[in-house]
């Protein structure tokens, strides 16, 4: 999952990204309200953590240009503020829930999980395709109790794979969602992890294959 931290506080802003990114998240952090919202109108996210009081755009006005521009991703506001009445005025523009500072990385990990377990999903850390079992707390793909360990960019490619089952994702979309909207990274590095993960998939003896569409991206299949 990607989630996009937007906070002017650059230690705090950095802290947060490097707590979410030990969780197995991937993340991008701006800085200042203009950027938070030029990154959040991508759709590329899966939450948004926004800080009301920012440079050039207070998170308030890009909560409701978001909602504005009928974009649903899910909003965790950060304040320093404790109002009832700033909380209201958050909820009302749009938010999806409230996180006063100082916080503990409990709670804010917690909230995070809330915000993106998808509707009627019972909460899990393994995710299902075919015959394969993606763990999100051990980095482990199984089989039929046989386990490989993966790393981090390997987890989260078969991730985004299995959570659009036999949906073709461009390689412009791995990059986006897990190097970054601004990275240079070319189409080779997916291709690389591509190639570890059909080696580890082969290794398990598992029926699922991730197949190629040339020159777009990729696909999950078999495991039926």
């Amino acid at each position: 999952m990607k989630l996009l931290v937007v906070e002017d506080e650059v230690a705090l802003a950095d802290a947060l990204s490097e707590i979410l990114k030990r969780n197995k998240y991937a993340v991008d952090t701006v800085y200042d309200g203009e950027d938070g919202l030029d990154y959040a109108l991508t759709g590329l996210y899966d939450c948004i953590l926004l800080d009301i009081m920012l440079p050039k755009k207070d998170g308030i006005t890009v909560l409701r240009e978001l909602r504005a521009a009928h974009l649903s991703t899910p909003v965790l506001l950060l304040t320093a503020k404790s109002d009832t009445e700033d909380k209201i005025k958050g909820l009302d523009s749009g938010a999806d829930d409230y996180l006063t500072k100082p916080f503990v990385s409990g709670e804010l990990l917690a909230r995070v999980r809330s915000l993106t377990r998808r509707r009627g999903e019972v909460m899990t850390d393994e995710f299902t395709f075919g015959d394969i079992a993606l763990n999100k707390s051990t980095f482990s793909l199984s089989r039929e109790g046989q386990f490989v360990k993966l790393s981090l960019k390997e987890y989260q490619i078969l991730e985004l794979l299995i959570a659009n089952p036999k949906q073709l994702i461009a390689k412009e979309r791995f990059i986006e969602k897990i190097w970054g909207y601004e990275s240079d990274v070319e189409y080779n590095n997916v291709e690389v992890y591509i190639s570890f993960l059909r080696k580890k998939l082969t290794a398990l003896g598992s029926t699922v294959t991730i197949k190629t569409a040339r020159g777009i991206g990729y696909f999950l299949e078999g495991g039926a």
